[in-house]
C-alpha cells in the first residue's frame, strides 16, 4: 500500500526546499556576474586601452573602434553588444538576454565611473595579464548564467540559421578583427592583441571548466566483469554497462559483449590505462573529453 503521508512530507520538503535553492542560486549568479564585471573593467583599464592592445569578439570590436574613433569605451560595449542581445532573446531565451544587459550595462558604469591605474607598460605582459583579467571576468560571468561579450551569442546564431560549426565562427570573427587591427593601429599591435586573445580564451575555459577536466571512458574486453571489478574497487568509479553486439573480419562475424562507460579525471587516467593493460592488453579502449558533468560519482561544482 502506497505511504501518502510519507509522499506528503517529502512533498512539502520539496516545496520548502525550493525557494531557498533559488535564493542560493540567485546570491552565487550574482556574486559571479559581480566579480566578472570588476575583473574585466580592471583587465581592460590597467592594461589594454593604455597601450591600445585589443581582444577578439564585440570587446575587441569596442576597443578597435574606441581607437580609432575616440568614443568612449563605455559607450561602445553598450551599442556594439545590442544586436547580440537580441539575437540572445531570440536563440536562447529571455532570462538569459536579460541577464547578460544587466552584466553588460554593469560593465560600462564601472568603465565610466571607477579610473583604475595603468599596471604596466611592458607590452608582453600587458598582453598576458590584460587578457588573463579580461578572460576571468567574462569566465566569471558565464558561471554566472550571463555574458559580458555577445561573440558566442552570434555563433550560436549563425550555427542554428546556417549549418555552421560555432568554433569557425568565432575564429572566422577574430580572423576579420585582428586583419583590421593590423590595417587600423599597426602589425605589432595585432600581434600582441592576438596574445591577449589567447591569454583571455585559456583563462575564460580555466575559469568556466575549472582544473577538473573530464575523460568519458569506453572499454571492450572480454574481460569486462574483472575490469568492472577494478573500476568500482581500485578507482571508486561509478560506471554503466552496455550490451552489445559487434561485427569483425571479411565475413563479417558477429559477437556479443559488454561495454563498459565511465568517467574519470584526468589524472586517473594513467591509473586506468595501467590497471587495464595488466587484465586485458587486448582491450579496445576509447577516451573522449567531456566538457561538464552531473550528479553520479562525480562531484563538481554546479553553474548554469
Amino acid at each position: 500500500m502506497m505511504d501518502t503521508d510519507g509522499i506528503l512530507r517529502e512533498r512539502k520538503r520539496l516545496q520548502e526546499t525550493k525557494p531557498r535553492f533559488v535564493i542560493n542560486s540567485a546570491v552565487k549568479d550574482t556574486l559571479f556576474i559581480f566579480f566578472g564585471i570588476f575583473s574585466a573593467a580592471f583587465g581592460l583599464e590597467s592594461f589594454l586601452l593604455p597601450n591600445r592592445f585589443i581582444d577578439g569578439g564585440a570587446t575587441g570590436i569596442s576597443l578597435l573602434v574606441s581607437e580609432v574613433t575616440q568614443i568612449p569605451l563605455a559607450v561602445l560595449i553598450i551599442f556594439v553588444n545590442v544586436p547580440f542581445l537580441f539575437m540572445a532573446y531570440r536563440t536562447i531565451g529571455k532570462q538569459f538576454a536579460v541577464k547578460a544587459l544587466l552584466a553588460i550595462l554593469g560593465l560600462s558604469m564601472v568603465l565610466a565611473l571607477i579610473n583604475f591605474p595603468e599596471v604596466t607598460q611592458d607590452k608582453l605582459l600587458v598582453s598576458v595579464f590584460g587578457g588573463f583579467f579580461l578572460g576571468a571576468g567574462i569566465g566569471m560571468s558565464i558561471r554566472g548564467g550571463s555574458v559580458l561579450d555577445g561573440t558566442e551569442v552570434l555563433a550560436i546564431y549563425l550555427s542554428k540559421k546556417m549549418g555552421v560549426k560555432i568554433g569557425d565562427v568565432i575564429i572566422l570573427i577574430n580572423i576579420i578583427i585582428f586583419l583590421a587591427a593590423a590595417y587600423l593601429l599597426s602589425i605589432e599591435a595585432a600581434l600582441y592583441s592576438m596574445l591577449t586573445y589567447l591569454a583571455a580564451s585559456k583563462t575564460l575555459d580555466f575559469v568556466v571548466d575549472g582544473i577538473e577536466e573530464y575523460t568519458g571512458v569506453t572499454i571492450i574486453s572480454p574481460r569486462s566483469e574483472e575490469i568492472r571489478q577494478m573500476v568500482t574497487e581500485k578507482l571508486g568509479r561509478g560506471l554503466t554497462i552496455y550490451k552489445a553486439t559487434g561485427g569483425y573480419g571479411k565475413h563479417g562475424e558477429r559477437n556479443e559483449y559488454d561495454v563498459i562507460y565511465t568517467v574519470i579525471t584526468r589524472l586517473e587516467i594513467r591509473k586506468l590505462t595501467v590497471e587495464i593493460e595488466k587484465l586485458d592488453p587486448k582491450a579496445f579502449v576509447v577516451m573522449s573529453s567531456i566538457n561538464d558533468t552531473r550528479g553520479g560519482m562525480i562531484k563538481k561544482r554546479s553553474f548554469k
